[in-house]
């Protein structure tokens, strides 16, 4: 379907913003008034660094629009909603970053025919596209895990091992990669 008619099937069937319920009219995943309150912003605590250092983007804490738009993805089969998550992420990425690819985290065969989409390939796809550079398949799954989002923080360790790198796919300069 072309854009232009995808554009009147918008506009003439009524469909709610996950993000306030309002009516979304011709506007693509969130109405202007949720996507202008996506602000992505710079993260330095999380469990990726032994020690606070920026280096994860957000769009803040998982509450309110962002929590209604990003399970509207992942739950209720909005994909729409990568393209408009995945620009307000690539909108915080610092130029200094230099970022050379965005690599998405692999859903475990199982949970993606379920899904029947990966809605982190599909946000990835979209920061690679608008920073212009490659969404790499880095990384496979090696093993299934809990669905995270019904997991406390602490019952999240169950994910350390469950991932692998696929050899020869990601840049040759370790620096780029570092925990530490």
């Amino acid at each position: 379907m072309n854009d232009r008619l995808a554009g009147w099937w918008r506009a003439l069937l009524p469909r709610a913003c996950p993000g306030c319920g309002a009516q979304l009219g011709a506007e693509v995943g969130l109405c202007r008034a949720c996507r202008a309150g996506l602000h992505a912003q710079v993260e330095s605590h999380s469990l990726l660094r032994p020690r606070p250092q920026p280096h994860l983007v957000s769009l803040g804490r998982y509450r309110g629009v962002p929590r209604r738009a990003v399970r509207a993805l992942k739950f209720g089969g909005a994909r729409e909603l990568a393209g408009v998550l995945g620009g307000a992420l690539a909108a915080g990425v610092p130029p200094q970053w230099n970022v050379g690819a965005v690599v998405p985290v692999p859903l475990h065969p199982a949970r993606q025919r379920q899904r029947g989409y990966n809605q982190a390939e599909l946000l990835a796809r979209e920061v690679a596209r608008q920073l212009g550079v490659p969404c790499v398949e880095a990384l496979r799954r090696t093993r299934a895990t809990a669905q995270q989002a019904r997991q406390h923080a602490a019952g999240r360790n169950e994910m350390a091992g469950a991932f692998a790198v696929r050899p020869g796919r990601l840049p040759l300069d370790p620096s780029c990669c570092s925990t530490t």
